[in-house]
């Protein structure tokens, strides 16, 4: 299979997943866990770059329908910085060749 088709599968696959995130688990990641378990959750700081925090989207009231809109959303971003860097470094290497 070529190239082409492979990263069209894994973006296809991605955008599945982020269609089927409301049915996964609604219980703390491994670091929220290992945290309240052991006791220093308090200690805990919110980031000063949250985007979509605790993966809902903001402003969409159904909770599943905001947790699509965020995968999607994170997902075509994620992809969009891998592309274009990849394109930046295809550009690069017909440079230098």
């Amino acid at each position: 299979m070529k190239w082409v088709r492979w990263w069209h599968v894994a973006l296809l696959l991605c955008i599945l997943v982020a269609f089927l995130s409301p049915l996964a688990s609604s219980s703390p990641d491994g670091l929220e866990k290992v945290a309240e378990d052991k006791g220093f959750i308090e200690k805990a700081k919110d980031s000063p770059y949250e985007i979509i925090a605790d993966y809902v989207f903001p402003g969409v009231h159904n909770e599943s329908v905001a947790t699509i809109l965020a995968g999607l959303v994170g997902t075509v971003g994620i992809f969009a910085l891998v592309y274009g860097g990849a394109r930046v470094l295809r550009a690069f290497r017909r440079e230098g060749a």
